[in-house]
């Protein structure tokens, strides 16, 4: 919200320093944004009279000027063309700065002409990109007074942050009432005085949409001159950032900031028929006044009148029937639109505007009448005319209510000792009028312009809480709402700095964890995969649905409706998909060996909320040089054990996973697994990719993966600490070679080992593969290390060639191995 001093002070009548206006509006909770003079860079430019200028002796393109700035003449040589004798100019003393140029001034002289000072343009003082001659000023302009003052422009312009709950402080007044009630000056009247018409007839309204529109009138003004503004409206408005338009169009955007107001101006030469009806969009394109075409549809509150849409209520205007500098006739609007209506319509149609920043946070109800009359008469004084009858449709809504404040509560709840008197006059200061008082509490009428306060609230409640639970809270919470207001007005006049800074309770005395036991395990995965040498990622969510189709199913509800880009169009089944299109960015850069990992969403309409949490990573191109070990392509088993390694960070007991080959179709069929926690959970996968992927996404290849869905894996359980397990016997391990089938999985063979004595085997992998022509037909052989860990005793000879026994039976009777 922007305004000028001058501005503020024609609604509040106070002595008060700039400094101490803009300290105050912190205090009461208008924080200040900025405060911009742009007249102070100015201050040194004085008004001057060029006595003469004539051309000078050594040079075609310069004149000679002789020039009073108020403290005696003095010569300056000037290059303007259409510097003259006579003229009335802006004149710069030698020292000082010109904002345009970055210099400061010295006297010189100029093909041997002694120069003392510069006459200006408007480029050199910053004010615009004029630069083809010195500005000129009327004929009575007076010599020595300061420019800026004389040009009006030492009008500081303050902005104040308003927060979506103060409404009434999106206009100049509002926010004059807020400073008068602080105790910095008193708050002007504003009772324009009712203007009779002078005709009848004119445009009439009709709501059928009163769900959008429950009230609103207008008046018609004819025999009107639109011409450009006067001066001081035109900068009023400049000051704050609106561009003037003409005179009709720049009083409708001057209620808007000065009364919080907005209004609409129709030329009525170019309205059809005499009934303007209030309705729902039906598919109709109305060019807006922004010169942009918008369909407006059934949610939408259209002004209509005979030949369609003319204006998207409390949003923007159409060009069809806005007024220039031919509009002899006007019909002046002034509605009360639904807040909820006015937003949503903006959002759907990306359209900010001042009307709908201040509809969208309510406007005052009891406005209405007050502000066509004063629009009248600034249209009457601005623009001639005669006023017409004003004409209405619904009826003022029933904003009256009432709020009560117990006095104790001041203390109790804001911890400030505001005695009874002080609050009261307090309120009354704000506008709220005395009911009832007593030695306990107070009972104030809101005033119209607060909608802020003692409005009903919708609790959004729990739909599994009891009944009666929720009555009560929604009981109790009416109940002390409309106090708790009160109590923060009579805190904030009193300055929100006053207000002690108490510390939140602690529930123990040692702090609580920050972080949630799954949002530690995100970060453990974070850091994980980062310190096996992949590099974090974080990708858009949406991508191009062709790609997308390649990685899993792309269901018609993860399509985007209003993508940021045609190609970004489907949210992503899986973060492999943004990664594997960041390997080939890569690539193509000449960056083929790259390691990345992300841990974000996957989006599955069978998942909860529609998303799940993984953590993915892919390893492309080949692994590093070292003088340990030759490169290589990167392969599954690289997958894998990124995988494992995360699994082991995260908590998931190793012993307990299983591996099956029903992986996902874009990975290789022979070269990937499937990762799960006994046979219903799901954790995750890995592999090498497709080829097929790999040439239709123009791939480099080959590029391996995995992933982890993070929210199968279950909570970490509390356990409580002790005394590590340390067994006093020496472990013993021994070796198996199995004769198995090319068919049985290592797994099986590894899962019925460890089975087999489970009291006593800690440890059980497998350390050798061997297929050869020399064995049997469909065979293969699995060498195995079984670790045996005693507790009791030393195990004797017998005892280990039982538990091997045990082993070598297990195993052949799950896979039917033979031992070799």
């Amino acid at each position: 919200m922007k305004f000028t001093l001058s501005w503020l002070k024609s609604h509040l009548q106070t002595d008060a320093s700039l400094t101490h206006i803009t300290d105050t509006l912190t205090q009461i909770g208008l924080e200040l944004e900025s405060v911009d003079n742009p007249g102070a860079a100015l201050a040194s430019f004085r008004v001057a009279q060029v006595i003469e200028a004539v051309q000078h002796p050594n040079a075609d393109r310069l004149r000679a000027c002789q020039v009073d700035a108020g403290d005696g003449i003095v010569s300056v040589v000037c290059g303007a063309p259409n510097a003259r004798t006579g003229m009335k100019a802006v004149f710069a003393a030698p020292g000082a700065f010109i904002p345009g140029t970055g210099i400061t001034l010295k006297v010189g002289e100029i093909r041997g002409v002694q120069s003392a000072g510069m006459l200006l343009s408007a480029r050199e003082m910053g004010l615009g990109d004029d630069h083809a001659g010195i500005i000129e000023l009327p004929a009575d302009a007076p010599v020595g007074v300061s420019y800026p003052a004389y040009a009006g422009l030492d009008d500081p312009v303050i902005e104040i942050a308003v927060t979506p709950n103060r409404g009434d402080c999106f206009s100049v007044r509002g926010v004059a009432r807020d400073l008068a009630a602080a105790g910095l000056g008193t708050l002007k009247p504003f009772a324009p005085a009712p203007i009779p018409p002078l005709f009848d007839g004119g445009p009439r309204w009709d709501i059928a949409f009163p769900e959008a529109c429950p009230w609103i009138i207008g008046r018609g003004i004819r025999g009107v001159r639109n011409s450009p503004s006067p001066k001081w409206l035109q900068d009023r408005l400049t000051f704050i950032g609106l561009r003037p338009i003409n005179a009709l169009v720049d009083i409708t955007n001057f209620f808007t900031v000065d009364l919080g107001r907005p209004l609409h101006v129709f030329d009525a030469a170019k309205l059809t028929g005499d009934v303007l009806t209030l309705r729902r969009g039906s598919g109709e394109t109305l060019r807006a006044l922004n010169g942009k075409d918008y369909v407006v549809d059934a949610e939408d509150c259209a002004i209509c009148d005979a030949a369609g849409v003319q204006s998207i209520a409390g949003v923007i205007g159409g060009e069809a029937t806005g007024c220039d500098e031919t509009t002899t006739g006007v019909f002046v609007e002034c509605a009360l639109f639904d807040p909820v209506r006015i937003a949503q319509t903006g959002r759907r149609h990306q359209i900010v505007s001042d009307a709908r920043q201040r509809f969208e946070r309510g406007i005052d109800p009891g406005l209405m009448p007050d502000a066509i009359q004063a629009a009248t008469a600034l249209i009457l004084q601005l623009c001639g005319g005669e006023p017409g009858a004003v004409t209405a449709a619904g009826a003022e809504p029933a904003w009256q209510r009432d709020a009560s404040m117990r006095f104790a509560r001041i203390a109790a709840f804001g911890g400030s000792d505001i005695s009874p008197d002080a609050a009261v006059a307090s309120l009354e200061r704000l506008g709220f009028a005395l009911r009832r008082r007593d030695a306990e509490r107070v009972t104030v009428a809101v005033p119209s312009w607060r909608n802020d306060v003692a409005m009903p609230i919708a609790l959004d409640q729990s739909p599994t809480l009891h009944p009666a639970k929720a009555a009560a809270a929604a009981e109790g919470c009416a109940a002390i709402e409309a106090e708790s207001d009160l109590i923060e007005e009579v805190l904030r006049l009193r300055g929100l700095d006053a207000v002690a800074a108490v510390s939140l309770p602690r529930d123990s005395p040692v702090p609580v964890a920050t972080l949630t036991p799954r949002q530690q395990r995100t970060a453990v995965a974070r850091r994980t995969l980062a310190a096996a040498g992949l590099m974090e990622c974080v990708t858009f969510s949406f991508m191009a649905r062709a790609d997308a189709e390649r990685f899993g199913p792309t269901p018609e509800a993860l399509r985007l409706i209003n993508p940021i880009a045609a190609d970004l169009d489907q949210l992503r089944p899986t973060p492999l998909a943004t990664l594997a299109l960041a390997a080939r960015r890569n690539a193509a850069r000449g960056y083929a060996d790259v390691a990345l990992f992300e841990v974000g969403p996957a989006f599955d309409i069978d998942a909860p909320d529609g998303q799940k949490l993984v953590a993915a990573g892919l390893r492309s191109g080949s692994t590093p040089r070292t003088w340990l070990a030759t490169q290589r392509p990167a392969g599954a088993m690289d997958a894998k054990r990124d995988l494992w390694s995360l699994l082991d960070a995260v908590g998931v007991p190793l012993e307990a996973l299983q591996v099956t080959t029903d992986a996902p179709v874009f990975l290789h069929p022979h070269r990937s697994g499937m990762v799960r926690q006994g046979p219903k959970t799901l954790l995750g996968y890995f592999g090498e990719i497709h080829p097929r992927l790999l040439a239709g996404l123009g791939l480099p290849g080959p590029m391996v993966m995995f992933e982890l869905n993070l929210d199968a894996v279950a909570d970490p359980k509390r356990r409580k600490k002790a005394a590590p397990d340390l067994p006093a016997f020496q472990p013993l391990r021994r070796d198996f070679a199995f004769l198995v089938d090319a068919s049985v999985a290592a797994d099986a063979v590894l899962r019925a080992a460890r089975g087999a004595e489970r009291g006593l085997i800690t440890s059980v992998c497998l350390f050798d593969l061997y297929e050869s022509d020399k064995m049997a037909d469909g065979k293969k052989s699995l060498g195995v290390e079984v670790t045996f860990q005693p507790r009791e005793r030393t195990l004797t000879d017998a005892e280990i060639e039982a538990a091997c026994q045990k082993v070598v039976a297990a195993v052949a009777k799950a896979t039917g191995a033979t031992l070799r």
